[in-house]
């Protein structure tokens, strides 16, 4: 029997493929990024599928992923301490068959403790499209599609008996930034809570607490005050740096120096949320004497009963931390203190400290809710027109990369 056989396509020269792979780059470069960067992440692949070693193809999803995958998911997910808390609050709270809805997938993480832990079904939902497509692998590497589904959209848009069947036992979130707040957790969860959940609907985290104190650190003043630089003097510019978001590296290096005991300033029921403005007081006292540099402000978060996580001054793990610092050190003695006024709305704090006859040092954190600032998100903008940068574990202002300092 003759055997006829089938000539095998001569292979692709490297200098076409790099040809071919430039192609694809150049339509990377004028995609629209209003689809999250699902398209320009495709093109993208097709050129280093072509040209793994595309310099600009690298640089280009490199960008890509920076701009929409805000750096500090990976310390989180490496948080051992954080992991393990939300894995025994799951395991505790979560029932053999509960819905159970999980509000900012990631990784997936979370959502495969519940599914671990016995729930029914879980739903995550995760707005950002690259991140919700990578979750959806993760989930099937693990075996649990067929028992998890990523919904690609924000949890406010989410329709029962469209994309749930039922509303939820059981809601899991970790959305919390260095203050609780500036991932727009109250409003995300008061909606949860009302419309999403089941009358009497298990919520992890339960609640949240804010805590003040004084704390000593010339290095943190240092780095974010520095008086002079080559004999120049640079105390004008000081106004500019009121809130000191600090960096878990930083954090290590500054030593910051409890002067007193932490005082409470507010706190939150995640299990009934509510996104009224606040106002409190308090008298941050100094037990230690020294130079108070600035007013640590840190939370203390309880998963369920006796789990507990906290960014206070002798914590570990990814979280940053954030500081509102003195418009001058004052020197303290014991028996001394500072009244401090803090306000709150649904997104930002502010901190006000306060002295006998002078106007108060006063500090403001604004951090919008990525939900709030969708329309300003860099989607709209081509890849091209997007600034170099990367997204460091310290909070900012940013549609995709929510102060957390690091989530």
């Amino acid at each position: 029997m003759l055997k006829i056989q089938t000539p095998t396509p001569a292979p692709r020269s490297s200098q076409t493929a790099r040809a071919d792979a430039g192609t694809f780059v150049q339509l990377a470069k004028t995609a629209s990024l209003a689809d999250g960067g699902v398209q320009t992440s495709q093109l993208l692949a097709e050129a280093l599928q072509l040209d793994a070693h595309h310099h600009e193809a690298q640089i280009l999803q490199e960008r890509l992923h920076q701009t929409f995958v805000p750096r500090w998911h990976f310390p989180m997910l490496a948080d051992q301490a954080r992991n393990r808390a939300y894995a025994e609050a799951i395991a505790m709270k979560v029932r053999p068959g509960d819905i159970v809805l999980d509000i900012g997938c990631g990784a997936g993480l979370t959502a495969m403790l519940a599914a671990r832990a016995g729930a029914k079904h879980v739903y995550t939902c995760e707005q950002q499209p690259l991140i919700a497509a990578a979750a959806t692998q993760v989930i099937a590497d693990n075996g649990l599609s067929d028992r998890i589904t990523v919904l690609s959209k924000w949890s406010h848009e989410i329709v029962i008996g469209v994309d749930m069947p039922e509303q939820a036992d059981v809601v899991v979130s970790e959305i919390v930034d260095t203050v609780l707040l500036g991932e727009g957790a109250l409003d995300t969860l008061s909606h949860a809570m009302a419309v999403l959940a089941k009358p009497g609907a298990r919520a992890i985290p339960e609640t949240g607490t804010l805590v003040a104190q004084l704390v000593e650190s010339e290095a943190l003043l240092q780095q974010w005050r520095p008086q002079t630089a080559e004999g120049f003097d640079l105390s004008s510019f000081h106004h500019l740096a009121r809130v000191a978001q600090i960096t878990p590296g930083d954090f290590a290096a500054c030593g910051l120096r409890p002067l007193g005991p932490g005082a409470d300033l507010f706190q939150f029921d995640f299990t009934r949320p509510d996104v009224a403005p606040a106002r409190s007081s308090a008298r941050l006292g100094c037990t230690h004497g020294g130079v108070a540099h600035a007013v640590f402000v840190s939370f203390e978060m309880q998963l369920a009963p006796g789990i507990a996580l906290t960014n206070g001054l002798t914590s570990d793990g990814h979280w940053g931390r954030t500081a509102f610092l003195l418009d001058a050190p004052r020197r303290l003695s014991p028996g001394d203190d500072l009244q401090v006024t803090a306000q709150h709305d649904a997104a930002a704090l502010s901190v006000s400290v306060h002295a006998a006859g002078t106007a108060a040092d006063r500090a403001q954190v604004w951090l919008e809710p990525a939900w709030r600032l969708e329309a300003e998100a860099p989607e709209a903008t081509p890849l091209a027109a997007l600034d170099y940068r990367v997204w460091t574990p310290t909070p900012g202002p940013s549609a995709e990369a929510p102060v957390r300092a690091c989530s």
